[in-house]
């Protein structure tokens, strides 16, 4: 009888110990649980490319930088905050940074392909462009443009 006795109490003493704890940790849950909004800007972080091929699937790239401009400008960009403002500039339409060439270059064809892949103002982004050679690339693109000069 002493031996149902005293293991029916170490079970009660279990019992009242589980409950004790698993009230606490689900009392404690909610404010753990609550997460709130990691950041209050749209994230722009971008990867640029510049490469040899005549379509961006198939050129080869001969260099490539990150740029992210949320919330500040940063990356392997050599200039982050003037590609930032320059692309703010056209809200971020990289097609609007490209010109009609007006300076003289060789009709020599060796094709340069620029790339930007990523997100912008939180929306991704897939664009590219093709020039003839590096020389008309330099001349279509905006006077003092920096997002693609690196």
């Amino acid at each position: 009888m002493r031996y149902l006795l005293t293991t029916l109490g170490a079970a009660a003493s279990a019992a009242a110990l589980l409950l004790t704890t698993t009230g606490s940790a689900q009392a404690a849950a909610p404010a753990a649980q609550h997460v709130g909004p990691a950041a209050l800007y749209a994230p722009s972080a971008l990867v640029l490319t510049l490469g040899h091929g005549d379509e961006a699937a198939t050129a080869t790239v001969e260099r490539a930088v990150t740029l992210s401009c949320a919330p500040a400008p940063t990356g392997s960009h050599p200039s982050p905050e003037s590609a930032c403002q320059e692309l703010a500039a056209v809200g971020g339409q990289f097609g609007l940074l490209s010109r009609t060439p007006d300076g003289p270059c060789t009709r020599q064809w060796d094709p340069v392909t620029i790339t930007a892949t990523g997100v912008w103002q939180g929306k991704q982004v897939g664009w590219s462009a093709t020039y003839g050679n590096a020389c008309e690339m330099t001349a279509s693109l905006t006077e003092g443009g920096s997002v693609f000069a690196f």
